[in-house]
């Protein structure tokens, strides 16, 4: 099987990928692990350098990987993952400065442990901010700057940065990274952007930092589609209501989730976790030829719109590369066995790819 695999990359080296049908209309970005930028896998670094443009860290640059501990700044990860996309003349992008999860808990304490002040926890989301930033001024094209403020019924997530600093923690996360890096692009990226109450959440965000001279370049919708959600009439009119605001609309996270959803369950709360149990996990042995179906539908739906939006799309990044290493096998349930994303467990591209490929040749 080893020596199939690494035949059908050498084989494939020079064959048309993802970026090359769909270049034109935008990026075409992946999510990598760490482990995936080393460049110790032939396979997976032909899969990646073949089928996209464009690079986002899945983890290796939010806060606590970052800055463990105040003022130990920890670059060795995020200095490769910014190197393998230099050396593969990828665009790269960072995630995440300013986010309710995986943030170190000293952000929000003093030295006696009790809250942080509004003035300390600014001066330590200023001091993040233009560090990490400025580190890497001129080589990342734009930032997810503030991640997942609001909630699905368009309320301010009632996060630390919220409840010390009040809604002005993102006009400051904004005002930071500008100064650190002027020619960086800035985004705003969130999940469930399609839910109309959030969509206006997102909106007025917007046109309110907009209005303060603060720059925000892209609108990000996280992506974590599922068979029937969202609506393709709900995400469209998304797409339009964040292009309306003079942003460009990206497509950050990109993924498909065909398993069952314990009950109670929705959008994509990084935190939730539900047990296991077998009949939420369906697929041990592969997908049904009639559910494999209906995902290859869905994706072309969605490939389809992006086609037709591709005036106001600038980006479309899979939360991913391969089924193998999806976040979705262990979210929100530890251990299942996932389909989510365009490559196989053994990197080969599904099916559906050629199929997506020949949508943006017509």
């Amino acid at each position: 099987m080893i020596a199939v695999l690494l035949w059908l990359s050498v084989s494939n080296a020079s064959a048309q990928g993802l970026k090359d049908a769909l270049g034109e209309s935008f990026l075409v970005g992946a999510a990598l692990s760490v482990e995936q930028t080393t460049g110790h896998d032939s396979l997976v670094t032909a899969t990646i350098t073949q089928h996209f443009n464009c690079i986002v860290a899945e983890n290796c640059m939010k806060p606590e990987a970052l800055q463990p501990q105040e003022g130990q700044f920890k670059w060795r990860k995020a200095d490769r993952f910014v190197k393998f996309g230099e050396e593969h003349g990828m665009t790269v992008i960072g995630h995440v400065l300013v986010w309710h999860a995986q943030t170190p808990d000293w952000f929000f304490k003093d030295s006696v442990g009790n809250t942080a002040s509004k003035e300390l926890l600014t001066q330590r989301m200023r001091t993040h901010i233009h560090t990490v930033v400025g580190r890497y001024k001129g080589r990342i094209k734009g930032w997810d700057v503030v991640n997942e403020a609001f909630e699905d019924d368009g309320s301010y997530r009632q996060s630390q940065w919220y409840q010390i600093l009040g809604p002005e923690y993102i006009e400051l996360a904004y005002r930071f990274a500008h100064e650190a890096d002027p020619a960086a692009e800035l985004y705003y990226n969130d999940f469930s952007m399609s839910v109309p109450a959030k969509r206006e959440a997102v909106c007025r965000l917007v046109r309110q930092l907009k209005e303060k001279g603060l720059r925000v370049d892209a609108i990000g919708m996280q992506s974590h589609n599922g068979l029937t959600w969202p609506s393709n009439e709900d995400y469209e009119a998304s797409i339009e209501a964040y292009a309306a605001l003079g942003c460009q609309v990206m497509i950050t996270e990109l993924d498909m989730n065909v398993l069952p959803n314990p009950e109670s369950f929705s959008g994509a709360e990084v935190s939730l976790s539900f047990d296991y149990s077998e009949k939420m996990d369906p697929y041990k042995n592969g997908l049904p030829a009639d559910v494999e179906q209906r995902i290859n539908e869905r994706w072309i739906e969605f490939f389809d719109l992006y086609k037709r939006h591709s005036h106001q799309i600038s980006r479309v990044t899979l939360w991913g590369v391969s089924d193998a290493q999806s976040w979705m096998n262990d979210w929100p349930i530890t251990g299942r066995t996932a389909y989510p994303l365009l490559f196989d467990r053994h990197y080969q591209p599904k099916p559906v790819v050629d199929d997506i490929m020949k949508l943006f040749k017509k």
